[in-house]
């Protein structure tokens, strides 16, 4: 579905230049949850802002259905992890924001839209709510239910749960899962943490320091939902944290 290709960008700041990804090239495919997993400046929201249009590469290509990315566009939808939610905005009006600006739907299916996507991120009953009047945890519920109205054709989420509390956290991953089995989402997701990887991807892109290179495609064949304390997940984690030097020799051996 998703194609980089050789894929560097670098930036110039101060006259100084900074190579974030240096020849990047894996293959993203339909319904499948891909994970970018790498320590920090290794490339892994560089990738996203790629892939979404909002800035262009320096070399190779990247395609979505065999057509070249070159700008940003609704088939393709951005949850950051800040919310990016507009302070004056209720729950509602937040979600419905960019399916008004596209002016593509009528007020009536927009209201449709909104109230299919706050049953699905379950916020029914806080739709007249403020940003400042919800949790972490819910800021994010409406993040994710904003690109969900769009029915973008692909996700991409950039440590989305990476402020969040660990139980929160846990919560929004299960909850994350449960959307992508009801409607087959493809999603790409930005974490720095191994275990949230693990229980969330298909397969895992491990990414190296910068500047940030593919070190390693893991698969993850585990059914779900996933035990954080099976052996399965265990050897999978050890295998992964393996890629940047640290070894468990407790583990039984796990191959690719």
């Amino acid at each position: 579905m998703l194609s980089l290709k050789n894929v560097s960008k670098k930036f110039i700041n101060r006259k100084k230049e900074f190579i974030p990804l240096d020849d990047v090239t894996f293959d993203v495919y339909h319904n499948e949850f891909l994970c970018l997993l790498g320590p920090s400046g290794c490339g892994k929201s560089t990738i996203l802002k790629l892939v979404s249009g909002l800035i262009q590469k320096d070399s190779g290509s990247i395609t979505l259905e065999g057509r070249e990315i070159t700008k940003p566009g609704s088939d393709r939808g951005m949850v950051f992890q800040d919310y990016a939610l507009f302070p004056w905005l209720n729950v509602e009006h937040n979600i419905a924001l960019g399916l008004e600006i596209t002016g593509k739907k009528s007020k009536a299916e927009i209201r449709e839209k909104v109230k299919w996507a706050v049953s699905l991120v379950n916020l029914t009953g806080f739709e007249k709510h403020h940003p400042h009047q919800l949790s972490g945890g819910m800021k994010q519920r409406v993040a994710i239910a904003r690109v969900l109205v769009m029915e973008s054709k692909i996700l991409l989420m950039d440590e989305p749960f990476g402020a969040l509390d660990a139980f929160t956290r846990m919560q929004l991953q299960d909850d994350l899962i449960a959307l992508c089995e009801k409607h087959r989402f493809t999603i790409v997701f930005v974490t720095h943490d191994v275990d949230e990887a693990v229980y969330l991807a298909d397969r895992i892109v491990v990414m190296t320091p910068p500047p940030g290179k593919v070190k390693a495609i893991v698969e993850v064949p585990m059914s779900r939902p996933r035990v954080r304390t099976a052996d399965d997940f265990t050897h999978i984690r050890n295998f992964v944290l393996e890629q940047y030097g640290y070894k468990d020799t407790r583990r039984v051996e796990y191959q690719l």
